[in-house]
C-alpha cells in the first residue's frame, strides 16, 4: 500500500509514557511516522522535548487543552490524504494493522472503519496474539459499529458531513456527535476482526479527571452534551437498546464461529471477551 494514499493523527495531553510506548510499536512495525501528525493539546510534561527528536510528518502545539475535537480536525488537515487515521495515543498497534483496517474497508465497501481492541493492562504477548488473531479472524465484520479509539476515515466522508465539533467543553463527546452525523449522513461504519490494537483505556480522560477532582465514574463533559442529538428521551433509550442488542448479537455469533470477539479486556493474565 502506498504511504501517501493514509495519514495517521492524534493528540496527547501529558501521559508521555503512553505515547512513547505508541510510537514504539509504530517503529517496530513500519509504520511511517512522516506520515504521522501529533497534535499537543498543552502537556506540562516533557512530551514536546521527545516530539521534536521524532521524523514525524507535523507537530502542532496547543498553548490549551482544547480538546479532541479540535485537535483531531487540526491534525486531519495538516496532512491531507485519501485515508485518514484518527486515534489515541495509548494504544500498541501491530503488524500490518494499516493495510489489514483499510483493505477490509474497500472489501466491505465502507468509508469508516476502526481495528478491533483487547483493553487494559499489556500483560500478554500482544505482537503473537495480533497475528494469530487477525488471521484467525480477517473475515470478521461488524457492519454498523465503530470505536474513537481508532478511525479510518475516507476523504469523502469529511466532504459529506464535515469534521470533528471543535467545541473544547466537549470534552470526550466528539465522537458521539460524528457518529451521529454518520448516522444523519446513511454513513455505515464497521469494525474489522483483520486489524488488532492494544489499548491501555483512556488514559488521558482518566488523568483529566483526577486533575478536576472527579470520580472515575463521573462524565468529564459537560452533563447535557447529550441535548446536542436532539433526540427525546424515549428515542436515545430505544437507540441504545437496540444497539446493545446488536452489540450482543455479534459477540454471541463471534464467540461461536471464533471462540472470541472483536473486543476484549485483560484480567489476571486472561482475555476476557466482551
Amino acid at each position: 500500500m502506498d504511504k501517501t494514499d493514509y495519514a495517521l493523527t492524534f493528540a496527547c495531553y501529558g501521559q508521555l509514557d503512553y505515547t512513547r510506548q505508541c510510537i514504539e510499536s509504530m517503529v517496530r512495525h513500519g509504520t511511517p511516522l512522516d506520515r504521522l501528525v501529533v497534535v499537543d493539546n498543552g502537556s506540562k510534561d516533557a512530551t514536546r522535548e521527545y516530539l521534536a527528536t521524532l521524523p514525524l510528518g507535523g507537530r502542532i502545539y496547543n498553548q490549551d487543552n482544547l480538546g479532541c475535537g479540535v485537535a483531531w480536525n487540526q491534525g486531519a488537515l495538516a496532512l491531507q490524504a485519501e485515508w485518514t487515521i484518527i486515534m489515541n495515543n495509548d494504544v500498541l498497534v501491530s503488524a500490518h494493522w494499516i493495510e489489514d483496517l483499510i483493505g477490509a474497508a474497500k472489501k466491505a465497501g465502507l468509508r469508516v472503519i476502526s481495528p478491533s481492541l483487547v483493553e487494559g493492562l499489556c500483560d500478554y504477548d500482544f505482537d503473537t496474539f495480533a497475528a494469530q488473531a487477525g488471521a484467525k479472524m480477517h473475515e470478521a465484520m461488524r457492519v454498523g459499529w465503530c470505536h474513537a479509539v481508532c478511525l479510518a476515515v475516507h476523504r469523502s466522508v469529511w466532504m459529506d458531513i464535515g469534521y470533528f465539533q471543535p467545541v473544547p467543553k466537549l470534552l470526550g463527546y466528539e465522537d458521539t456527535l460524528f457518529f451521529h452525523e454518520m448516522d444523519k449522513g446513511g454513513i455505515q461504519g464497521g469494525t474489522t476482526g483483520a486489524s488488532w490494537l492494544h489499548h491501555f483505556g483512556s488514559i488521558t480522560q482518566t488523568a483529566m479527571k483526577q486533575e478536576r477532582g472527579l470520580r472515575q465514574k463521573a462524565g468529564l463533559g459537560y452533563r447535557y452534551n447529550y441535548k446536542l442529538l436532539r433526540k427525546s428521551w424515549l428515542r436515545r433509550k430505544l437507540d441504545k437498546a437496540a444497539r446493545n442488542r446488536q452489540l450482543q448479537t455479534w459477540r454471541e455469533e463471534e464467540l461461536a464461529r471464533y471462540g472470541m470477539t472483536m473486543r476484549g479486556y485483560t484480567q489476571g493474565g486472561k482475555i476476557i471477551w466482551d
